[in-house]
């Protein structure tokens, strides 16, 4: 039996590939191992979305080279999808897959050895066939269908992410993504409701829709994101929905309001921001301005009370000025989000932005993203604090020791870490109690 090893990069999105492909190689009879073990095949899913990306990919190629030297090194996904040339000059890389073309992984595996085993036939040495297979297209080029991949059982034991749409229409002027994963396709919602079925007759009770462009679900089918949500939420046994990363402008009145009657939503919404200045996302090449970004927040506190809305912020970027900066701090404030994830900007070759003037120093940057993630940690110790004192139900996860006692740990609706001294097991249960203190900095106790 052989032994494959894998190593995700990147999203969610890529996270869901990683483990569908895995899933693919056990059904196809090969043994997974620790990627930090010895394997017959090392599949490694890259990531592109900045510079640094793209190092970490040729990185954890390199090393499963350096850890058995006869190895199958498979490098799968976004750094070589946009770097193709770059990768079939890689010796460390055997088999080259893009994107879209990740279900052929087990086919191009039997090829590679196909191709090795008749090179020995011929009368070479074993492990010297040094061939390269390059299963990477035009994903820009022609039109491409969604890629069907399926999990039954994902890593995580309560929570399962289901790809439901790939592609990006949105050319943000620092993003290299729509390059790397072409044009918006959804899957069918036959395909999804499918999914859901299988996942829940494996335990699991709630699943995160998860895209590289979520809101653009259906826009190419006719369907919508709305009514692919109201189709899980009749499946009985799934107990939540979760959201992944949505777009502003999808939250309307109409799309708020028939969330808000639809009790297995999670009321946990990330809307990516990037900038709370007009000019600034402006050049960002947004398609909204901070006004219709708080509408949007202000949308959602209309149905959900107290709803968790996290975002993406992005600083120093190119020609981002103090006054630019200051906007954007001031925004952050006023709509005071529960979570912010604070990037620094880097330069991505082949965008519009890696050429832009003014480009912003290292030294400014430090000092803008400390700036706001300390503004994020205050908000999220505000926004938890609402619920002290509150009865909450919480979906366990997975056992824990704080101060060296035991405990459970899960998540409430609204993504507040919780846990719950217990004598019985509470893996994937849903349990109802009153929060009652911060057992740390970011948890807090359930009685």
């Amino acid at each position: 039996m052989k032994k494959a090893a894998l190593h995700n990069l990147g999203c969610k999105v890529n996270a869901y590939e990683t483990e569908a492909m895995q899933q693919m190689l056990e059904e196809a009879g090969y043994e997974i191992v620790p990627f930090t073990e010895t394997a017959d095949v090392y599949v490694i899913n890259t990531c592109s979305v900045t510079n640094m990306a793209d190092r970490k990919s040729r990185q954890m190629i390199h090393r499963a080279k350096h850890k058995n030297p006869n190895t199958i090194v498979v490098a799968a996904g976004c750094y070589v999808q946009t770097k193709e040339k770059e990768a079939v000059c890689d010796e460390a890389i055997d088999i080259i897959i893009g994107n879209n073309k990740k279900h052929e992984l087990v086919t191009r595996l039997e090829e590679y050895f196909a191709k090795a085993e008749e090179h020995m036939e011929k009368g070479f040495q074993s492990g010297s066939y040094c061939g390269k297979i390059d299963a990477v297209t035009d994903i820009n080029g022609q039109k491409q269908e969604f890629e069907e991949l399926y999990m039954d059982k994902p890593s995580e034991h309560t929570r399962a992410f289901i790809k439901v749409q790939d592609g990006c229409n949105q050319f943000c002027s620092y993003c290299i993504i729509p390059y790397a994963r072409g044009r918006v396709r959804s899957r069918s919602m036959e395909s999804v409701l499918k999914e859901v079925h299988r996942l829940t007759e494996n335990g699991y009770q709630e699943v995160v829709l998860t895209g590289i462009h979520l809101s653009s679900y259906g826009v190419e089918t006719g369907e919508t994101l709305l009514h692919l949500i109201q189709e899980i939420h009749k499946i009985e046994k799934i107990k939540r929905i979760r959201l992944g990363s949505l777009e502003p402008k999808v939250v309307t009145e109409e799309f708020a309001s028939e969330l808000s009657r639809l009790e297995k939503i999670c009321p946990h919404f990330h809307l990516s921001l990037q900038s709370g200045c007009d000019a600034t996302l402006q050049r960002m090449n947004r398609k909204y301005s901070a006004k219709e970004y708080k509408n949007g927040c202000d949308i959602l506190r209309k149905y959900f009370e107290h709803p968790a809305i996290t975002t993406d912020v992005i600083v120093g970027f190119p020609g981002e000025t103090e006054e630019e900066f200051a906007a954007t701090r001031s925004f952050l404030e006023d709509v005071h989000f529960y979570e912010m994830h604070i990037f620094k900007y880097s330069k991505r070759q082949g965008t519009k932005a890696a050429v832009m003037p003014n480009q912003i120093p290292e030294s400014i940057k430090n000092v803008r993203s400390a700036e706001l993630i300390e503004l994020g940690d205050k908000m999220s110790e505000e926004f938890r604090a609402y619920y002290l004192g509150k009865e909450k139900e919480v979906l366990f996860e997975e056992a824990a020791v704080f101060d060296g006692k035991p405990y459970y740990v899960g998540y409430t609706r609204e993504y507040v870490k919780v846990a719950k001294a217990s004598d019985i097991p509470l893996d994937n249960r849903l349990v109802k109690g009153t929060l009652v203190k911060a057992l740390c900095e970011d948890v807090y106790l359930m009685e």
